[in-house]
Formats: structure tokens, C-alpha cells, sequence
């Protein structure tokens, strides 16, 4: 399997698995290229997928029904994406995932993973921290988005991940943050 050393140290960094348990986990990822703006899940689709980025960026999104667009998360290398409640409970997605870069991500099937968590418990540990960082991370947006202004917001996602600057354009930090691209070049000329 190609990138499976990028698999091992990404799973390292949490637990540690023996070199017998490793080969069976890497069994149930699929390397799969996603040309840059091409889509991995669209609105309306099955979600039966979560993927960890390798390389490049992409975002997570839906529209309303005026066609505006909302971005809920931008993923990089070593993140995790997928429309979460959908993959969950098998349903029909209410976002999409689109490449911002030409990507390569691991894709885990939902059924490939409940049998890998049968056959070696400790990813339970694996999953499940990484489950938490995440909720960790979409509490603080949450919470960033109602008590913060504007300029605290932006000001805050340059400090967390200023690498997000470099690869995804202004109108897309704006739709993240939820202000007009004009409000945010106001702030980014500060």
C-alpha cells in the first residue's frame, strides 16, 4: 500500500500499534486522487466514507437556499473529513467535500471499519481520541463564532493555522468566517 508510512505515523502519534496489527489495519484504506475542484461527496449522496488527508486541502461545505455558500471546515494534512452525522447514521449527506489542491486522501469505509474496530480494539482508543479532538475543535468554532467579533475570529484562525492563508483564497476564509469578502480584506489590511 502506498502512503503507508504516513498511515502508521499518523495512528503512532496516538497509539501504538505492533507491526502484525498495522498490516491488518492498512488493509482497510483505499488510496484514492482527488484532482483539485473536483468533489469526494457531494449534497444528496450516500455518505458510507470518511477520509484522512495525505496531501493537499479541502473543504467541507453546503448552500442555502439562495445558493450562498458556507464553508463548516477546511481539511489538511492529517485531518479527517467527512459529512460526520451522515457517515454515522448512514443517511444522505447535507454537505459536500470538494478539492481545493490536487489531493490524496485514505478513505475508510464506514462497514471496513467496524470490522477493523472488532478485530483490534485498541483503534477504538485511535477513533475515539481522535473523535474528541475534533468535537474539541468544532466547540470552539461554535464558540468563537457566537461571542467573538469579526476581527477576534479572523484574527484567531491566522493564529491557529496560518498555512490556511497561503492555500485557500480570501473568499473562502470569508465564507468560513461568515463575513463579505470586502469585511475581511478590510481586517486582512490591519
Amino acid at each position: 500500500m502506498e502512503y503507508a508510512l504516513f498511515l502508521r505515523q499518523h495512528i503512532d502519534h496516538v497509539i501504538q500499534l505492533t507491526d502484525e496489527e498495522f498490516e491488518e489495519v492498512k488493509q482497510y484504506f483505499t488510496l484514492v486522487r482527488v484532482p483539485k475542484k473536483n468533489m469526494l461527496l457531494n449534497c444528496n449522496e450516500q455518505v458510507s466514507k470518511e477520509y484522512l488527508v495525505v496531501q493537499g486541502c479541502m473543504k467541507l461545505f453546503t448552500y442555502d437556499e439562495a445558493g450562498k455558500e458556507y464553508i463548516m471546515q477546511f481539511a489538511m494534512e492529517n485531518w479527517w473529513i467527512s459529512d460526520y452525522p451522515a457517515y454515522q447514521n448512514q443517511t444522505l449527506s447535507t454537505t459536500c467535500i470538494q478539492a481545493l489542491e490536487d489531493c490524496i486522501v485514505l478513505e475508510l469505509p464506514f462497514t471496513d471499519k467496524e470490522i477493523l474496530l472488532q478485530k483490534i480494539p485498541k483503534m477504538n482508543v485511535f477513533f475515539g481520541k481522535k473523535s474528541f479532538g475534533g468535537f474539541v475543535a468544532l466547540q470552539k468554532r461554535v464558540l468563537s463564532l457566537l461571542k467573538n467579533s469579526v476581527a477576534e475570529k479572523y484574527e484567531l484562525l491566522l493564529l491557529q493555522y496560518p498555512e490556511l492563508f497561503q492555500r485557500v483564497s480570501k473568499t473562502m476564509i470569508a465564507h468560513y468566517l461568515g463575513v463579505s469578502r470586502e469585511t475581511l480584506s478590510r481586517l486582512h489590511k490591519k
